[in-house]
């Protein structure tokens, strides 16, 4: 089909998927919960869920092994911003391996956003660690879109944006 594109998800195609938080304070278990099925709604989390109450809060380390990652892929695609993605999931790409962080209230309303490394968004944040073989490819074929026809992008490349976030300038 003309104009399709090829809908990746992680699940067997040889990417390892996992997501972890720390639900703390007066973090709601369930609205980040609610957060995190925006984007990934497949995702099972086996840590049994407290709301805080006054005086005591929560203290929860969340581990989630391979959700599928059609939602998250699908908005990256509707927000258009793909070449955001590829520089923030292959930041920190190495051997086959890669960690990036999502804001938790970007989530909460469906939307994707990176924060800039370093910085503590509110809200907090899901970890997201990619592995697998070919892993920069991947990243590569999950965030095409027609605009690379004209200007090619790969994986750390001269576009790649600079580590506070910033576009580079490029003729």
């Amino acid at each position: 089909m003309v104009g399709s594109r090829l809908r990746l998800s992680g699940i067997g195609e040889g990417i390892s998927v996992t997501i972890s938080t720390r639900v703390t304070g007066a973090d709601s278990s369930e609205k980040v919960r609610q957060a995190l099925h925006h984007l990934f709604p497949e995702a099972v989390n086996e840590t049994p869920m407290e709301e805080p109450t006054f005086g005591k809060g929560t203290d929860e380390f969340w581990h989630v092994q391979e959700p599928s990652m059609t939602t998250f892929l699908g908005a990256l695609h509707d927000q258009r911003i793909l070449d955001t993605a590829l520089d923030a999931m292959s930041k920190n790409l190495a051997d086959d391996s890669t960690t990036f962080e999502l804001s938790r209230q970007a989530a909460a309303v469906g939307k994707v956003a990176f924060p800039i490394p370093g910085d503590s968004p509110l809200g907090g944040v899901f970890r997201i660690e990619l592995r697998g073989e070919g892993l920069a490819q991947w990243i590569e074929a999950a965030t095409w879109h027609p605009g690379r026809a004209q200007v090619p992008r790969t994986v750390n490349d001269e576009r790649t944006m600079d580590d506070d976030g910033e576009a580079s300038t490029w003729n």
